[in-house]
């Protein structure tokens, strides 16, 4: 069998053209993902039902044809199996018990009591290895520790990441304490992941953007580069895509510095400036705006197709640069989609 599109690309394959997935490709803009969720009864009740979330993933394969699958689940079940308590509040987002001093992070479970909790989304990838047409690969995830440490220390998301930016400021030890033990659970769990069945796994640093200079360094590279080289140890040849999202000049170098075999780019950088500086180094992903999902028309079309050509010359992943929105049309991902293998 010829080796899946994604593996060539990863592997540095330029080819004639791009593998498409799509962030968030399993969610709120699908009739079908409102039905499915709506049997489940609440979002996290669809992550740990592993017949519901293997569906869910598999809703726009069976519609689109994407050449990945990315599991359905959410970067914060993983902070939630080291014991903080998760819950969803209606039209808000996610609310989470804080991990704010030295005694809350020495209190978290030890990377190995992880594991009972999060065994139903291994057993999701164990269905979705089985299920999905042999042509598409399957992607793991996990979200980076920067990101994971605003949720836990904030207790829900922030435009400015504020109260993770205090504590690392003002008690490093204790921020740079639960940065590791977040380190290290990850890595545990991706490399569950990977046995279950994932063939790829992704890295979602969604707040990468706003540390600078040092912090940069010490919270989105270095952590990011140890999960990358003791996954690579346990899991010889395992591509690893890294989304540090909103670095701006951080890309440059970022996979050599993280040995990513692949970097996502976001929408903040245009698609020449990302093959000029970051594609040099290898794959990259991305990075079609999301909001040609909701408006269509001419303009998805010349911009999905600016995309393409500015990234021809080197191996690439096409993909939107963040995920895809609940007001998104389907019949404009099926455009996209359609431009994208007639270039």
């Amino acid at each position: 069998m010829t080796e899946k599109t994604i593996l060539r690309a990863l592997k540095g394959e330029v080819l004639p053209t791009p593998p498409i997935w799509m962030m968030r490709q399993a969610g709120r803009y699908l009739p079908e993902y409102r039905a499915t969720r709506a049997k489940a009864g609440d979002f996290l009740s669809l992550c740990y039902t592993p017949d519901l979330a293997a569906e869910v993933t598999l809703q726009p394969i069976r519609r689109y044809g994407f050449d990945a699958a990315i599991l359905f689940a959410d970067i914060l079940l993983l902070p939630q199996a080291l014991g903080p308590k998760l819950w969803f509040e209606t039209g808000e987002g996610p609310r989470m018990e804080t991990t704010t001093t030295m005694a809350a992070v020495q209190a978290l479970k030890s990377k190995d009591l992880i594991h009972e909790t999060l065994s139903p989304v291994y057993e999701t990838v164990r269905i979705l290895a089985r299920e999905l047409p042999k042509e598409t690969t399957l992607i793991g995830f996990a979200g980076a520790p920067w990101t994971v440490a605003t949720y836990m220390i904030a207790g829900r998301g922030s435009k400015d990441q504020g109260a993770a930016h205090d504590l690392k400021n003002n008690d490093r030890d204790t921020f740079a304490a639960l940065i590791d033990v977040i380190t290290d659970a990850t890595i545990d769990y991706l490399s569950e992941q990977v046995k279950a069945g994932a063939e790829v796994v992704k890295l979602f640093d969604s707040w990468a953007g706003s540390l600078k200079g040092q912090d940069f360094t010490d919270f989105a590279v270095k952590p990011v580069a140890r999960i990358i080289a003791e996954l690579k140890a346990r899991h010889p040849g395992l591509p690893v895509i890294a989304f540090p999202r909103e670095a701006g000049n951080g890309y440059i170098g970022f996979a050599k510095r993280t040995h990513a075999d692949c970097v996502a780019l976001d929408n903040s950088v245009t698609p020449e400036w990302g093959a000029e500086n970051v594609q040099v180094s290898g794959c990259v992903q991305g990075n079609l705006a999301p909001e040609h999902m909701v408006t269509g028309g001419e303009a998805l079309v010349r911009e999905t197709r600016r995309v393409v050509e500015a990234f021809r010359k080197g191996p690439h992943i096409f993909n939107l640069g963040h995920g895809i929105t609940p007001e998104a049309n389907p019949d404009n991902v099926a455009l996209m989609i359609e431009t994208v293998r007639n270039c």
